[in-house]
């Protein structure tokens, strides 16, 4: 499954902060803009998958 989701982002004084539009509660920060987009999608995949086990099924489904 490939989602598109929009990233908004400003740069502070030493890294570039930014968050999701659609979860604003995932905020992350990176050296780089490259960085931040990587550890959004990180961040992102983390609380998808919190409580996932290892073993489990993906069926797409229309919503």
């Amino acid at each position: 499954m490939n989602s598109k989701m929009n990233m908004i982002y400003w740069k502070s004084e030493k890294f570039w902060l930014g968050k999701l539009l659609e979860h604003p509660e995932i905020m992350t920060q990176g050296e780089t803009l490259e960085e931040l987009e990587v550890n959004l999608k990180e961040a992102y995949l983390l609380m998808a998958m919190e409580d996932v086990p290892e073993q489990y099924d993906i069926k797409e489904i229309a919503v």
